[in-house]
């Protein structure tokens, strides 16, 4: 369940690949641990004759459904979720079944903001929120681990990108005076 490499263009790196917060592993866990618990009890304190056995196969049918219900499918789509920041661009992806990305290209990015509760200050998560030009707006990104660090370094992506993709001072001097002597123009990068 990683995340293909084959979605990546050529010159483009992966700088950041989250997953959600282990938090939203908690409740899995503890589902597991309480289906064992009541497994074992049941078949510590029933009795073992028909009744007992019946009731055991009962308590233990359900406890599989719960951890099947409340356990594994949280598990998959908290390992399904991918939050992707590369030198270009961020990709926000998530489904067991079916699949749905979103592109972010960082020049079309306009803000970004996050948000922390006292509780996710505590475990080090928050949501990162994310403007971008373009008709669906804004994209949330709930319980990013290292949230603070995570904006600071899509800043940092976001300036990189900008900064390698504009002209400087004094590329943009050489070009008008170029201009000014009737000079035909150059690519810059070249």
């Amino acid at each position: 369940m990683a995340f293909p490499e084959d979605v990546l263009t050529e010159d483009e790196h992966v700088v950041l690949h989250l997953h959600p917060h282990w938090k939203a592993l908690i409740r899995p866990i503890l589902v597991l641990v309480l289906a064992v618990a009541a497994v074992v009890a049941g078949w510590v304190l029933l009795p073992e004759g028909g009744g007992g056995m019946i009731a055991l196969y009962v308590i233990a049918a359900l406890a599989l459904v719960l951890v099947f219900w409340l356990g594994l499918w949280p598990f998959l789509v908290w390992r399904t979720t991918h939050y992707l920041f590369t030198n270009e661009r961020v990709l926000l992806q998530e489904g067991v079944f079916s699949r749905n990305r979103r592109d972010l290209p960082l020049t079309r990015i306009n803000d970004h903001s996050m948000h922390q509760r006292f509780v996710e200050r505590l475990l080090g998560c928050g949501t990162l929120t994310i403007e971008s030009a373009g008709e669906r707006g804004q994209s949330v990104l709930s319980d990013v681990p290292h949230v603070d660090k995570v904006q600071t370094k899509l800043y940092e992506l976001v300036e990189a990108h900008h900064d390698k993709h504009s002209l400087g001072d004094g590329e943009m001097r050489e070009i008008l005076a170029d201009m000014r002597e009737g000079k035909p123009l150059r690519d810059p990068s070249a």
